[in-house]
């Protein structure tokens, strides 16, 4: 069979061209291409530990400047505390203040309506045993014909009240 003769005639070119494309292929690609692959692949993992790092430390800072604005915050709010207690204590020492002197005015107020009452009572109770007196003795001057002095018609009333 000629092609089995023609084998060992071309088997030895087609071993060296075979051996000539795969070492130039093998220093264009894995001497050319691949270290910048690896080198594009490296920077590209730098790349993102250094944005890691850079967001650990964003974290951390942030976390920091939380906990300061917490503690300003916790502050603030204690003396708004402070400050809402005194002023409730203030307030509440002012309107009792004022409502004692409130307290003493109607005090006073009511005394001096009591006095200005009894001495009312007193009056009236006097110009009701004057009238009374006075109608006690007319009474009897009509039914009985009797003249009453004003004296002891006044006797009689008080008696009687």
């Amino acid at each position: 069979m000629p092609q089995i003769e023609q084998l060992a005639a071309t088997y030895s070119s087609q071993v060296f061209w075979l051996l000539l494309i795969f070492g130039l292929v093998f220093f264009v690609i894995g001497k050319g291409m691949v270290p910048k692959v690896m080198d594009t692949v490296a920077m590209r993992d730098k790349q993102i530990s250094d944005d890691l790092a850079a967001a650990e430390a964003a974290r951390a800072q942030a976390e920091a400047e939380e906990d300061a604005w917490r503690t300003r915050e916790n502050a603030n709010r204690a003396e708004a505390q402070a400050l809402i207690a005194q002023a409730k204590s203030e307030a509440a020492a002012a309107s009792d203040k004022k409502l004692k002197a409130a307290q003493k005015r109607l005090d006073k107020k009511l005394a001096d309506a009591e006095v200005r009452i009894a001495e009312a009572r007193a009056s009236a109770a006097a110009e009701i045993e004057d009238v009374a007196s006075e109608a006690a003795a007319q009474i009897v001057q009509r039914l009985a014909g009797i003249e009453v002095a004003p004296a002891a018609a006044r006797m009689a009333v008080k008696e009687a009240m």
